[in-house]
């Protein structure tokens, strides 16, 4: 009998200073906020432990805001919690979000005994003056002292988040930040490309720029579409060539250290998220605690129901992967088979080198993946 499976997401939203792109539910708070936050987290846990404690769980995602600002003892009381709520997998990957400059030795090595044995370090760009820009509150020498941290501690498995397309930044700057980073031989690297997103700093700021990005007109401030393309070709070569396999659009492992967590979301597969704006998916449904945390705190906030994962998302998400869509699998979920005109624009495709496909599998080439947005409004 097949073990039901269920991944974890759970959501800190706390963190020294909101960044200036960022759109996530992330603000500072004091320490009692966070103790009282996480005591209702342990609600949260206790509470879905009781009606889905025989799931099987084989990652846990630790995210935020920065979690790693959290002291180091909520955060194991939480794994704790979580530990004897579910069935945590022997060799579960269990991850925390960390920011330079928010962690100690005492702290990596409480979340070795807490289980945690993969970190992600949001580092961002290696250049101090790109960091500025951003509202980071790290420069990339307290970053190199969290890394060589993480590895005195016996951390084996590290992610480093890079970002790309920012204001003034050029191919040769961001390759520089890339080249650094791979220097120091992390086993997974997140190359992101900035969005700029409603509601932010970044948004007032460069919102005329974005626009004209977005429809391949001239920039003044962020790079131009051509810039923007020359630099993701720039990212798949230069790890390619370094030994980074690319699993998925905006991340590169080494080989058997693909993030498994995310792999999930990418599947359609079953995942609880708890916080507040924290997304869940069950069987095919996906729910979402509002992003209010006062709500939270006081035990009134009820999930959301938000849709399901469907055949246009599941499509979506799979072609994200170089594994590609399995159209057998697609066919058993959603009863869903390409069109002839649908075939006929991916035998399109195969000929101009953007995708491979066996008449099984249509998986994107590298040069597809970057032109992905083309591809998926013709396939839909």
């Amino acid at each position: 009998m097949n073990e039901k499976k269920l991944e974890l997401y759970i959501h800190i939203p706390f963190c020294v200073k909101k960044c200036d792109y960022c759109d996530f539910l992330s603000f500072p708070a004091d320490s009692n906020t966070q103790i009282r936050y996480v005591h209702a987290l342990l609600q949260e846990i206790r509470y879905y432990g009781n009606l889905l404690g025989d799931y099987h769980v084989p990652t846990i995602y630790i995210g935020g805001g920065t979690p790693s600002w959290l002291e180091e003892n909520l955060i194991y009381t939480v794994l704790q919690q979580v530990a004897s709520s579910f069935h945590v997998e022997a060799d579960a990957e269990i991850s925390i979000e960390c920011n330079p400059g928010t962690v100690t030795a005492k702290k990596l090595n409480v979340y070795q005994s807490a289980g945690i044995n993969r970190l992600s370090i949001g580092l961002q760009s290696t250049n101090n003056e790109e960091l500025k820009v951003l509202g980071r509150i790290h420069t990339y020498d307290q970053f190199l002292k969290t890394y060589e941290l993480a590895r005195n501690a016996g951390f084996e498995n590290i992610n480093i988040d890079l970002m790309s397309g920012l204001p003034y930044q050029t191919l040769d700057k961001f390759l520089e930040s890339l080249q650094t980073v791979i220097r120091l031989k992390p086993e997974h690297i997140s190359a992101y490309s900035l969005i700029i997103e409603k509601g932010t700093p970044f948004y007032e700021r460069y919102k005329f720029d974005a626009v004209k990005q977005e429809a391949g007109i001239h920039t003044e401030i962020l790079p131009d579409e051509d810039e923007v393309y020359r630099i993701y070709k720039a990212t798949q070569d230069v790890l390619k060539q370094a030994g980074y396999r690319q699993y998925e659009i905006s991340n590169f492992a080494k080989p058997g250290y693909e993030g498994r967590h995310n792999l999930i979301y990418w599947d359609c597969g079953d995942y609880l998220g708890l916080g507040p704006a924290a997304h869940s998916c069950m069987g095919g449904k996906r729910f979402c605690y509002p992003a209010d945390t006062e709500a939270f705190l006081n035990d009134n906030a009820a999930p959301v129901l938000d849709g399901g994962c469907g055949a246009e998302d599941y499509l979506i998400l799979q072609l994200r992967l170089r594994k590609g869509l399995d159209l057998a699998e697609y066919k058993a979920r959603y009863g869903k088979e390409f069109s002839t005109a649908q075939l006929a624009f991916v035998k399109n495709c195969v000929k101009s080198g953007y995708a491979a496909f066996d008449g099984h599998t249509l998986a994107l080439t590298p040069a597809g993946l970057i032109v992905q947005n083309s591809i998926l409004a013709e396939l839909l």
